[in-house]
């Protein structure tokens, strides 16, 4: 049985939303404080949520297909969260003191995740992947790290490098230049990066060995949420593996939302295990987290009992327990059957949309896998960044296909991407699909 959404006004006349905008512009800039929640002519302001579904300001209720960039696993107000949150404030929300939350999440993360020997708590995912570097750096000695051409793993000045680089700035394939992000970036920070062609075995394999002396980590994404959840091929992350240990090179890999793939991440799936994992999102419940772990000789170096030099690392509130017990309450949710449960509905959504692009005729394709997928405006296969970039051209089809989902009760990432929750069934499906069939002429 489908799920039947009201008939929905376009966002561009909503008017509470509206009048929202306007205030935010007077005390933030562009009224913005996350450019992946804006999108033109105004955002729609969210007032409440329940399960997998969130009500914006104007009292429209739509199927949340974002989930906060997939943190929400669980979507909104789960009460097994709730009740662990609500415990926990009433006990100890925030303390400069260590507390046993952090122990149980930390024995739990350890337990599940095939490279973590030990972990340590930050309070996003660019913290985590900011502070493996760090560590990688510290261990090695060496200053250069290396990543991938397209890549996003959040705002450090080093890894904020080749994120979207343009076609008149990025060099051969072979050997691809190292582009600022943003003017932000210095030229120093620049020289410290060596980028990679994602998918590239052979040339990937010759960067590595021609900058091994100087190279302290691989920062890998195995599922690039940027390219439309493009995914390392097996070959790729093996080669990965073998040239980083021989070299004594240390292997990072980004789980930040590939976590929510299996319960020892893609590198379970992939049997790839690095030497550094990057955390976040759905291992907080619905706070803000993040955690960086991996080989305890290597995490060794953030001991503060340790005698001699070592890296240092604090936070207020790092560890904090209410992010631990919201943590821990939504992990322990997620049990095979539960995985299994996401992968069914991904398996049917995929395939749906395939089908209405191919009956279509439309000059696009679905990519991804489990709970994450993405329509991306381009038939060609997406091996690498330069594969994808062909779809920036075609920016205006996806951001009118958007607005059409919006219209028709589905909240999507306005880039394309889509990401279940465990509250959602066939019918939420059902309705996606449903809206993609009278949508996918904009595309």
């Amino acid at each position: 049985m489908q799920t039947k959404t009201k008939s929905i006004s376009s966002p561009r006349n909503m008017s509470r939303s509206e009048a929202l905008y306007d205030r935010a512009r007077r005390v933030m800039p562009g009224g913005n404080t996350r450019d992946t929640v804006f999108y033109p002519p105004s955002p729609i302001y969210a007032s409440h949520g329940k399960g997998c579904r969130v009500t914006d300001v104007d009292g429209v209720e739509r199927i949340d297909f974002v989930n906060n960039f997939s943190s929400l696993i669980h979507g909104h107000c789960n009460p097994e969260i709730e009740e662990a949150v609500r415990r926990q404030l009433a006990r100890l929300p925030a303390v400069g003191m260590p507390t046993e939350e952090e122990i149980l999440l930390a024995e739990l993360l350890c337990d599940r995740i095939p490279s973590v020997e030990q972990i340590r708590f930050t309070n996003s995912g660019t913290e985590a992947v900011m502070m493996a570097l760090k560590a990688a750096r510290f261990h090695t000695g060496k200053p250069k790290i290396a990543k991938v051409e397209g890549a996003y793993h959040g705002s450090y000045d080093w890894i904020e490098v080749s994120v979207e680089p343009g076609a008149d700035k990025r060099g051969p394939q072979s050997s691809p230049a190292s582009v600022p992000r943003s003017a932000a970036v210095t030229p120093g920070t620049l020289d410290d990066v060596v980028v990679l062609t994602y998918n590239d075995v052979e040339g990937t394999r010759a960067l590595i060995e021609a900058h091994a002396e100087d190279l302290a980590a691989v920062l890998i994404d195995p599922l690039v949420s940027r390219m439309g959840y493009a995914a390392a091929s097996q070959n790729y992350l093996t080669m990965l593996r073998e040239v980083t240990e021989r070299l004594g090179i240390v292997l990072v890999f980004d789980e930040v939302y590939t976590l929510r793939l299996a319960p020892g991440g893609l590198q379970e799936k992939r049997n790839v295990i690095p030497d550094l994992t990057a955390l976040g999102k759905i291992i907080g419940g619905c706070f803000p987290i993040g955690a960086v772990g991996g080989r305890a000789d290597i995490m060794a170096v953030f001991d503060p009992s340790r005698a001699g030099v070592r890296l240092p690392h604090g936070g207020t509130y790092n560890a904090n327990p209410i992010s631990m017990v919201a943590g821990h309450a939504g992990m322990k949710q997620l049990t095979g059957d539960v995985y299994a449960h996401l992968d069914r509905l991904g398996t049917r959504a995929r395939q749906g949309l395939r089908e209405i692009l191919a009956d279509a005729d439309v000059d696009a394709q679905v990519t991804g896998e489990g709970s994450l997928f993405a329509i991306v405006p381009t038939r060609k296969p997406i091996g690498n960044w330069r594969d994808y970039a062909v779809c920036e051209s075609r920016h205006a089809a996806i951001s009118a296909l958007h607005r059409h989902m919006l219209d028709n009760g589905i909240l999507m990432a306005s880039h394309g991407t889509f990401v279940l929750s465990t509250p959602m069934t066939e019918n939420e499906i059902d309705v996606l699909l449903d809206a993609a069939r009278t949508g996918v002429h904009l595309l």
